[in-house]
This record gives structure tokens, sequence and C-alpha cells, in this order.
């Protein structure tokens, strides 16, 4: 096992390193790998075998339905009525117009299920409001920036989804509900920031909207939020799999778009195009990492890391915060998708021998990773968050301190209270 793990990490490491795209870096490694453990004939009918097969699942299915869904929102008005929304939620607390980015990226990044997606679509809409106000444009990077993954744990959530597979069919149902507290906990982690910041700037707190003008704005917002209604009660009653609702979302939000008046024959090509470069982009790295799982496996690699960490310590306090720092770090140099398909099979393990339930550690998992894509050096929120404000990271880095801060308090919080993530599913019978 020692000779493998030892060929796999530099093989892999060194691959990053140079460059190489991370689902060629992790195949390319499986295959070295495999090489000097296995004969030649067995290694190549192996991983075909092992890629074809991680990739061969209805469930899996709802990964590119739902990107192509957020893809839709994207595009189609949608995120526009959203923060119009926002704001009247947000508008009496200071800083109102950073309460009301963040409560956008909760709504749209929910709906659309992408952390880059929400933070084009609300920090494009909001960056220049904001400026115009007064906001320093460093802080109102790091506002939507902070908060853009919020999406990614409150449903429908694609990430949840791959998590659910690699973990051997945990309930994507549990998962989806399992995720609701935990997203509103890093939203308001993001808006007590945005509070204090705005307390001690003085930053001005919006005029006052009639509950007429109020009610107006509801309205418009309905059938955008409705998406949340159709697609998670339908999955949660069991009207639907998880592979239907997305389905369903599709359908809706090209129903909404079309409704809108703001999906065009061109404008359909251009996210087909793009649904299927990103599919495309997905489904290699889950066959990719569905070969480096097993040949993981296969040579002992999980196992041999779950003895090392329970050799630390018996302590589960400790155990769990060696997961978390490591997770952090990943995070800070590798996308969520492969860290999901690379660590579930890693660590799953030792979570369950700390008597994790499976659907806490998914959502410990992927708060984990939300964070880490806001982070340098390769934080693909981060580097979409600033483009689209036009501000170097350099310059983000210092207001987005405070928000690394309270993000942390909130994942240990959500790491050693499991009530917050198991409370929802366990009252609607999930679990």
């Amino acid at each position: 096992m020692g000779s493998a793990a030892i060929i796999l990490l530099f093989s892999f490491l060194i691959q990053l390193g140079i460059g190489i795209p991370i689902s060629i870096s992790i195949g390319m490694s499986t295959l070295i790998t495999a090489l000097t453990t296995l004969p030649v004939d067995i290694v190549f009918f192996s991983i075909a075998q092992k890629m074809i097969g991680g990739i061969d699942s209805f469930s899996l299915l709802a990964v590119p339905l739902f990107v192509f869904a957020g893809n839709v929102m994207n595009n189609g008005g949608i995120a526009k009525k959203l923060i119009d929304f926002a704001k009247v939620i947000g508008g009496r607390l200071p800083g109102a117009l950073a309460h009301a980015n963040v409560l956008g990226n909760m709504l749209f990044g929910s709906l659309s299920g992408s952390a880059v997606a929400a933070a084009a679509a609300i920090g494009g809409t909001m960056g220049p409001i904001q400026e115009e106000e007064g906001y320093d444009p460093s802080y109102a990077a790091a506002v939507n920036i902070a908060s853009s993954p919020t999406g990614m744990l409150i449903p429908p959530s694609g990430v949840l989804i791959l998590y659910s597979l690699v973990a051997g069919g945990v309930s994507i149902s549990a998962l989806f509900v399992a995720g609701y507290i935990p997203g509103i906990l890093m939203g308001l982690s993001c808006m007590l920031v945005a509070y204090v910041y705005a307390k001690k700037n003085n930053y001005p707190v919006a005029e006052k909207v009639t509950f007429r003008e109020g009610f107006k704005v509801f309205l418009k917002a309905i059938p955008s939020l409705l998406l949340i209604i159709i697609v998670i009660g339908g999955i949660v009653a069991g009207i639907f799999t998880a592979t239907e609702g997305a389905a369903m979302a599709v359908v809706y939000t090209i129903f909404l778009s079309y409704v809108y008046g703001t999906l065009s024959i061109k404008s359909f090509k251009d996210i087909v195009l793009k649904t299927a470069v990103t599919t495309g982009v997905i489904m290699f790295l889950v066959a990719s990492s569905s070969a480096m799982s097993w040949i993981m496996a296969y040579t002992g690699i999980p196992q041999a890391i779950s003895n090392a960490i329970l050799s630390v310590s018996d302590n589960q306090i400790i155990i769990l915060l060696i997961m978390n720092i490591t997770l952090l770090i990943v995070g800070t140099f590798m996308d969520l998708t492969p860290a999901v398909l690379i660590f579930t099979p890693i660590f799953l393990p030792i979570a369950k021998q700390l008597g994790l339930h499976p659907v806490h550690f998914g959502i410990l998992l992927v708060f984990n990773l939300c964070i880490g894509i806001t982070t340098p050096p390769v934080g693909s929120v981060l580097f979409v968050g600033c483009s689209v404000a036009g501000i170097s990271i350099e310059k983000v880095i210092k207001p987005m301190i405070p928000f690394f801060a309270v993000l942390i308090i909130a994942l240990l919080i959500v790491t050693f209270i499991p009530e917050i993530s198991l409370f929802l599913p366990r009252l609607f019978g999930l679990l």
C-alpha cells in the first residue's frame, strides 16, 4: 500500500503542478498507480469498466439537468426578480444592499445549484448598485464571494447528488432537506459580518417600502420561488425522484423564461452548448474519480489513511478537527466536485467509525468545500466574483477575512451539533 499511495499522490500533485487539468491528472495518476500493481491487460480493462460504471447511473442524470436549469435561470431574468425580493427583505437593516446581496445569493444559488452562477448573476447586478450607494467595491465583492456558495447547501444541489452516489446511495431527499439549516446558517453568518461592517462604516438603510409595494415585489418573485416548492416538495413527498425533479426544473425554468420573454432561439442554443460542455467536464471527472476510487480501494489507501488518523487520537473532537482542517486546505487548491469525488471514499469510513451519520458527514464535507471555493489560490467563486466586480484578488482578501472567521465558526457548529443537519430529515421521516 505504501508505495502505491506515494505513486498516486506524487504523480497526481506533479501533474497538477505543471498545469494538467485535474480530470486528466486523476485519470493518469490512476493509470500509473494501477500499472505498478496489476498486469497491463487487467489494468486497461478494469479502468475502462470502472469509468463507464461510474457514470452509468440514473440518479447522476439529475446533475446535467440541474446544470441546464441553472443556465436557463442565469439567462432568463429570474435573478433580477429575486434581487428585488431580497432588497425588500433586507431593506431596513444597516447596509441593506449587502444583505440583499447575501439573500439574493441564497435564493438564486439554491435555485440554480451553482455558486459560480450566483456570484456572476447576483454580483453583476448588485455590484454597480452598491458602488453608487458609496459601498467600498472590495467589500461589496467580498460579500458576494462569501455568500455565493450558500446555494451549494440549500437544495437542489448537484454536489449533494454526487456525494450521494459516491457515498453508496445515501438518500438524496434526506441530504436535500438536511442542507437547509446549515445553508441558512452560512448565509446568516455572512449577514452578521455585513451588519457589523455597515454599523461601523455608517452604510445607509434602504428607504421604507410600503406593504403594498413589498407585496407587489413578492408576487413577481413567486413564480421563481415556486421552483423550490415544486422540485424539493415533490422529491421529499416522494412524487418524483431527484432526476425527475431536475427534469421538472428544466421544464419550469424554460416556461418561466418564455413567459418573461427573455429566452430567444439564439440564447437557448448557447445554453444547450454551455450545458453540454459543463456536463462533459463533470462526467469525465466522475468517471476518472470512479477509477481512482477503485485503485485506492484495491491498494488499501483509504483504510491506511483511516488507521493513520485514528491512531493520532481516539478523541472524536480531535479527529473531526483534523478532517475539517484537511478539507479546508484541500478546498484552497481543488474545486468542489473533484474534492467530493476523491475525499468521500477516504473520510466517510472514518466518519462512520466515529458514529457520524452519512447525511451529517455529507453536509459537513460540502460546507468545508464551500469555504474552499472562495479562497485562493484556486477558488472558482473567488475568481468569478473578482472578475465581475473588476477588483483584483489582492484587494478582496482583507475584507474577506471576517467572513472566513464567521464561516469557520458556523462550520464548527455544524460539525459538533449533528442535529443542525439531521433535525429536518428526521422531522420529515427521511432517516
